[in-house]
C-alpha cells in the first residue's frame, strides 16, 4: 500500500474539508470537484485519489440526503442494491437470499428487512410456489427512490469525469 507524506495527508484533509464546506453550503445540490493536475497537464495519482474520495463522499451524502435516513448503510444498503438488481432482471429474492447476500445471519437480515418495510422501501409476501419462503421486493416508492438516487449519482460521476478530462 502506498504511503503518503505528511504534506500529502494534510492536502487530502484540506481538500476533504473544502468538499465538506461545499456540500454543506449547497445542501442537497451536487458539487463538482476539480481535478488537480501537474504542470504537464496530467492527472497525478494524488488527484485521482482525491477525485475518488470526493465522489465517495458525495455518494454517501447524496444517499443520506436522498433517503433521509442514516439507517441505509452497510448490509441494509447491500440489500437495497440486491433488490434493485433483482427487480431490474425480473427476479424475486427471498429473505434468506437477502441475508446471505448482505453477509448477515438470517435473524439479523429479518430485522433489516423490517427496517426497510418501516421506511416504506420494501415489502414481504409469501412465495405462491413455496409457501415456506418469504419473498421481498422493493415497493413502488422504493423503486422510484432508488432510480432517482442513481440518476443523482450519475450526475455526480459525470461531473467528476468531465473535470478529470
Amino acid at each position: 500500500m502506498q504511503q503518503f507524506s505528511n504534506q500529502e495527508v494534510a492536502e487530502l484533509k484540506s481538500r476533504i474539508d473544502e468538499i465538506h464546506e461545499l456540500l454543506a453550503g449547497r445542501g442537497s445540490e451536487l458539487s463538482a470537484t476539480p481535478t488537480y493536475r501537474n504542470g504537464a497537464g496530467d492527472a497525478s495519482p494524488q488527484s485521482v485519489l482525491l477525485n475518488q474520495l470526493s465522489l465517495s463522499i458525495q455518494m454517501r451524502r447524496i444517499r443520506r440526503n436522498h433517503f433521509a435516513s442514516a439507517e441505509l448503510a452497510g448490509p441494509i444498503w447491500d440489500m437495497m442494491l440486491d433488490l434493485m438488481l433483482a427487480e431490474s432482471h425480473g427476479r424475486a429474492l427471498s429473505a434468506s437470499d437477502l441475508a446471505t447476500g448482505a453477509g448477515v445471519p438470517l435473524s439479523s437480515g429479518l430485522r433489516m428487512i423490517t427496517t426497510l418495510e418501516r421506511l416504506g422501501l420494501a415489502q414481504r409476501s409469501i412465495d405462491e410456489r413455496d409457501r415456506r419462503r418469504t419473498i421481498v421486493r422493493l415497493t413502488d416508492s422504493g423503486s422510484e427512490r432508488m432510480a432517482s438516487y442513481f440518476e443523482k449519482i450519475g450526475v455526480a460521476w459525470q461531473n467528476n469525469r468531465t473535470l478529470a478530462a
